[in-house]
C-alpha cells in the first residue's frame, strides 16, 4: 500500500486560555484532493484549531505540516503565502466596491496603478473554471447571499489558496445554492485542490466529505473514511452519548388565530421597504415556519409584531385585539413570548446575573416582592425552579449570564419566556450556533409549547428545522410571501424556488396559497 499524500497534518496541537485548554494534543489529517469535514459540539475547539491553520493563533506546542515540510504559521499571511485560506461564515467583503476590486484588495500588486481589466479577466476564468457566475463589475451589495461567497471563493483561488477552510458555508443559502456550491467544490477537488468543511448539517457531511473528524471538548474523539460511518454515529461521537430520535409530534388540536397579519408594511434601517403587504397568521397549538435566506425581512417582521419597530401601515392582531404599533411591554401583557435572533444583545442583559434575567418579565408582579422592592430570595427560588427544569447549566446564580456557553443562554431564555403567561412565542433562529445537544433541547421545548396549545412563529433559515417541527411553512422574499405550504404538502424545490423569489401558484386544495 503507497503512502497517502497529506496536504495538511496537524500533529499533536495543544491551544490553553486563561481556565480552558481549548486544543488538547489534537491531530488532523487531511489528504490531498479531498473534501474533509469538521465537526463538533459548540466549545469542541474547531474554530481555534482553524484559527491555528490560518495562522491567527500560535499553538503552545505540536507541529504543523503543508505537504509534507513542517511550516511556522505566523499570520495570515504566511498562511495564504503556503496556499491555505478560509471563507468564514460572516463575510469579509466591502460593500461598496467591486467585485473584481474586493478580489484585489489587501494584495501588495499591483502597487501604485488599479488595472482592473486582467483582474477582471482572471475573475471570468475562475467563473468559468469552477461554475462561479458572477459578474466581476458588479457592487458587493448588489448580489445575493450566494454570489457573496462565490466571490469570497474567487479571492481565495486568485491568491493561489489550495487547502481551502469553509466555515459553514450552506448557513445561509437556498437549497438550489447548496447543490451549486457542491458542485463547485467537487471540480475543485478534482483539479487537485483541498478543502475543509466546517458544518453542524450530518446529511450534509455524509453527502459531499470524503472523510470526517470530530472534535469533542477540545480532543479528536473520532477520524474515519463517511463512506464507513452513519449521521447517527457522528452525533453520538459529537455529544459523547446516544441521541435519540427526533421528538415525536403528535397530533395537535389546531385552534383559532392567536396571530393575525394583514397587509403589514415597514420601512427598513436604511429607510427603503422591508416588509411589503405581509399576510400571515398563526393558530392556537400550531408552529407556523418562515423560510428563507437571510436579510429578507424575516427580523424586521419579528419586530414588528413585538413591537421593537414600527408599522408604517396594516395591522398585527394578538388573541383578537389589534395591537399594531403598541408599546413591547402592552404585547407581553397582551401574552407574546419573544425570543429573538440576538440572545445577548436584545434577548439577555449579558452583564446582569441568571437571576436578574431570569425574573426580568416578572419583577412587576407580586410573587417577587411588595411594590418596587424585589424579594431577593423569592427571586432566587423562583430562578433555580428555571434552572433545574431547563438544564441550564451554571456555577451558581450570581454568574453573569455572558460567562454562559450559547446553549445554556439560550436555554435560560426559553425558560423565561415560556414560563410567563402568554398565548404565542415569536422564535427568530432559536437553535443558531447551537451544538446537537442544545438543539435537541431547544426543538423539544418549542413542541412542549404546541401540544400545550400555545401558537408559535418559527423564524429559521435551516429547511431541515422547519420540515421536523412546523405545521405549515410560509416563505419570504423580499419582504413578501411567497407562498405558504402545509407539511403534508411539503416541496423542497418548490420551498427553494419560492425562497429564490418565484411566487407560488394558488392550488384548489387550499394547500398552497399564492404570494401577496
Amino acid at each position: 500500500m503507497g503512502t497517502v499524500d497529506y496536504a495538511v497534518e496537524m500533529r499533536d496541537i495543544t491551544k490553553r486560555f486563561p481556565g480552558v485548554i481549548a486544543s488538547n494534543h489534537v491531530n488532523l489529517a487531511v489528504r490531498s484532493g479531498s473534501i474533509h469535514a469538521l465537526l463538533g459540539e459548540n466549545g469542541a475547539g474547531k474554530s481555534t484549531l482553524m484559527n491555528i491553520l490560518t495562522g491567527l493563533l500560535r499553538p503552545d506546542s505540536g507541529e504543523i505540516c503543508v505537504r509534507g515540510e513542517r511550516v511556522a504559521l505566523r499570520s495570515p499571511a504566511s498562511a495564504i503565502g503556503l496556499g491555505i485560506g478560509m471563507v468564514h461564515q460572516h463575510f469579509r467583503l466591502v460593500q461598496t466596491f467591486t467585485v473584481a476590486e474586493n478580489i484585489t484588495l489587501g494584495m501588495s500588486r499591483p502597487r501604485f496603478a488599479l488595472d482592473m481589466a486582467p483582474i477582471e479577466r482572471e475573475v471570468a476564468k475562475f467563473s468559468s473554471e469552477y461554475g462561479l457566475a458572477v459578474n466581476p463589475r458588479a457592487k458587493i451589495w448588489q448580489l445575493s447571499v450566494g454570489e457573496q461567497q462565490r466571490v469570497e471563493i474567487i479571492k481565495m483561488l486568485y491568491r493561489g489558496v489550495d487547502v481551502l477552510i469553509m466555515d459553514e458555508p450552506t448557513a445561509v443559502l437556498t437549497p438550489q445554492e447548496v447543490r451549486e456550491l457542491f458542485e463547485t467544490l467537487r471540480r475543485m477537488t478534482a483539479d487537485g485542490k483541498t478543502i475543509i468543511f466546517i458544518t453542524h448539517k450530518l446529511d450534509e457531511v455524509m453527502e459531499i466529505s470524503d472523510r470526517v473528524t470530530v472534535l469533542r471538548a477540545g480532543q479528536d474523539v473520532f477520524s474515519c473514511d463517511t463512506g464507513e460511518t452513519t449521521s447517527r454515529e457522528l452525533a453520538s461521537k459529537m455529544v459523547g452519548r446516544e441521541i435519540g430520535q427526533a421528538p415525536e409530534r403528535p397530533p395537535a388540536a389546531i385552534g383559532g388565530p392567536v396571530l393575525e397579519v394583514r397587509g403589514l408594511t415597514a420601512i427598513g434601517d436604511r429607510r427603503t421597504t422591508v416588509l411589503d403587504g405581509i399576510d400571515l397568521d398563526v393558530r392556537a397549538g400550531e408552529i407556523h415556519g418562515i423560510a428563507g435566506v437571510a436579510g429578507n425581512g424575516q427580523r424586521e417582521l419579528a419586530e414588528v409584531i413585538t413591537g421593537l419597530r414600527r408599522a408604517s401601515s396594516g395591522f398585527v392582531r394578538i388573541c383578537g385585539a389589534d395591537m399594531t404599533n403598541h408599546t413591547p411591554r402592552s404585547i407581553i401583557e397582551a401574552g407574546v413570548s419573544h425570543i429573538p435572533e440576538d440572545r445577548l444583545g436584545v434577548g439577555l442583559a449579558p452583564n446582569l446575573n441568571i437571576t436578574d434575567n431570569a425574573i426580568m418579565k416578572r419583577y412587576r408582579c407580586g410573587e417577587m416582592g411588595r411594590g418596587p422592592i424585589v424579594d431577593a430570595a423569592r427571586a432566587r427560588t423562583w430562578t433555580d425552579g428555571l434552572v433545574e427544569r431547563f438544564n441550564v447549566k451554571t456555577p451558581n446564580l450570581r454568574t453573569a449570564v455572558r460567562l454562559l456557553s450559547g446553549g445554556n443562554s439560550q436555554r435560560l431564555l426559553l425558560a423565561r419566556e415560556t414560563s410567563m403567561e402568554h398565548r404565542l412565542v415569536v422564535a427568530v433562529h432559536p437553535t443558531r450556533g447551537l451544538d446537537i445537544g442544545a438543539t435537541e433541547a431547544v426543538h423539544s421545548i418549542l413542541l412542549r409549547e404546541r401540544e400545550s396549545g400555545v401558537g408559535t412563529l418559527l423564524i429559521s433559515e435551516d429547511l431541515e428545522e422547519l420540515i421536523a417541527l412546523c405545521d405549515r411553512i410560509s416563505v419570504i422574499c423580499e419582504g413578501r410571501i411567497m407562498g405558504t405550504v402545509d407539511r403534508d404538502q411539503l416541496n423542497l424545490e418548490e420551498i427553494g424556488m419560492m425562497m429564490a423569489g418565484v411566487a407560488a401558484e394558488a392550488k384548489g386544495d387550499g394547500h398552497l396559497e399564492a404570494g401577496a
